[in-house]
């Protein structure tokens, strides 16, 4: 019996020996060979984690984007002489009332309304670039709410943006979001892989960091194409 005992504590031992060899001496070893080093077995689990980290934090951070900018945002419809409407969106520049959105909605000769903050003041149409379809518009009204430019040389291929226009319903006004990556830019254009309709023309691009980018166009396939701010500011004088 003590003998049976005896053997069972010698194994044990020899098992927590072996343990503390394999976990100190034997894996750290194998784990640096070549063979075992390149998959990096024990860091796996790190990548999982960051990457669901990181996801939350651009979800969190594009929320606050979006909270941030769309107060800024101006509804544009035009109504024309053969009686029918053009709808899309701008953005304010100033606190004081100027905005910018699309020549292409607002066509010489014909009846504008602008909606701000629940609003349509007066306006008055400053001028039109009909070449690169910008509109400068001052309205009467003031402490607006504005957003800053977007530094063009920071400007990256894939990097996440996303839209914010003013949409007309048949009883009420309310804004709409998207969201995509640059697919391409220019010095005229920034390409996206977002899809809209038309009636989100004139709505502004911005980054994540709710700074803006430039002034959307749709075109015949319903790709979202921006108009830079470096051509923006140009127009504007600013």
């Amino acid at each position: 019996m003590l003998k049976n005992i005896l053997k069972i504590v010698i194994v044990f031992i020899f098992g927590i020996g072996g343990g503390i060899f394999a976990d100190q001496i034997l894996w750290p070893y194998f784990i640096e060979r070549p063979l075992f080093y390149q998959y990096r077995l024990e860091q796996a689990p790190i990548y999982l984690t960051e990457k669901h980290e990181t996801i939350i934090q651009e979800n969190i951070a594009l929320q606050e984007a979006v909270e941030r900018v769309e107060k800024s945002i101006v509804g544009v419809r035009t109504r024309t002489r053969a009686g029918r409407f053009l709808e899309g969106s701008g953005i304010v520049l100033t606190s004081d009332g100027l905005i910018i959105t699309l020549a292409t909605l607002l066509p010489k000769g014909e009846s504008f309304a602008f909606f701000v903050d629940g609003k349509t003041p007066n306006y008055q149409v400053l001028k039109r670039d009909l070449k690169n379809n910008l509109a400068l518009v001052k309205l009467e009204e003031t402490n607006l709410p504005t957003v800053g430019f977007a530094d063009f040389g920071r400007l990256r291929l894939g990097e996440r943006v996303f839209l914010v226009g003013f949409l007309f319903g048949k009883e009420s006004h309310f804004k709409s979001v998207n969201e995509g990556i640059i697919k391409f830019f220019t010095s005229e254009n920034i390409g996206t892989n977002i899809f809209e309709k038309n009636i989100l023309a004139g709505s502004p691009l911005f980054n994540i960091r709710g700074e803006l980018l430039g002034l959307n166009t749709i075109d015949s396939e319903g790709k979202v194409i921006a108009i830079l701010v470096p051509i923006i500011r140009e127009f504007i004088g600013f």
